[in-house]
């Protein structure tokens, strides 16, 4: 049984996620700040932290730069609509993923499942890709691991969250389609759920800038203005 620590002063999304996902299997512990949070996070870690980013005393990004002093704890942020720079800020800090409110909580069960599944096989496995696996996605320089959310260029471990690592999937599934925003959001984020098009554009953004840490020169993911995106054809 996994452990999640939920952090949030929103009463209402403390007591309805935690009981979707104490129903799930996993066992959770609630925190109402960034400060009570963190004693017990440095005492008695989780599997898996869930953060608001806007809270009283300690909001998440502080309490996710504290935690990553000891700690690569996965993490997700909830964040509110338009809070760009935050994620961004969270992202760069090491954050894993993460999810828009208002949210669905079966999205919030698929990341988390999709999270532990990586964290679980990535400490006992090469990180990388392993080219012979069927499931194994292979483009050029890239190679995707679509069990373990791994991913890989030229043979370097490029980390994605699972959000980025789902619209990438999606896009090199078939090199030189393209796909429309509406068709990425659909691929990455649960049916129930509505992202606007910044959404998808801010995630391309980031894919492509942590591509180019490893290889500056990296053009893999074309935009066509006013359709959509396409993976370029090796």
């Amino acid at each position: 049984m996994a452990t999640i620590f939920l952090v949030d002063d929103d009463e209402n999304i403390l007591t309805s996620v935690s009981m979707y996902l104490e129903a799930e299997g996993y066992d959770v512990r609630k925190f109402h700040d960034g400060v009570s949070a963190l004693e017990v996070l440095k005492v008695s870690p989780p599997d898996l932290a869930v953060f608001d980013v806007k809270m009283p005393r300690m909001d998440g990004i502080e309490l996710l730069r504290r935690l990553r002093q000891t700690s690569n704890l996965p993490v997700i942020f909830l964040t509110s609509k338009g809070d760009e720079l935050d994620e961004a800020i969270g992202f760069s800090m090491g954050a894993d993923d993460y999810i828009t409110k208002p949210f669905s909580q079966r999205l919030l069960g698929e990341r988390i499942k999709a999270i532990l599944r990586r964290a679980q096989l990535t400490s006992t496995a090469n990180p990388v890709p392993e080219e012979g696996d069927e499931n194994v996605i292979r483009r050029g320089q890239l190679l995707l691991d679509p069990n373990r959310h791994a991913c890989s260029w030229n043979g370097d471990t490029v980390r994605l969250t699972v959000t980025e690592f789902l619209i990438l999937e999606a896009l090199a599934k078939r090199p030189g389609y393209v796909k429309s925003r509406d068709q990425l959001m659909d691929a990455a984020y649960d049916d129930q759920i509505y992202v606007d098009d910044r959404t998808i554009d801010s995630h391309i953004k980031r894919l492509r800038k942590k591509f180019r840490k490893t290889d500056k020169a990296f053009d893999g993911i074309e935009t066509l203005y006013g359709v959509g995106y396409k993976y370029k054809e090796s």
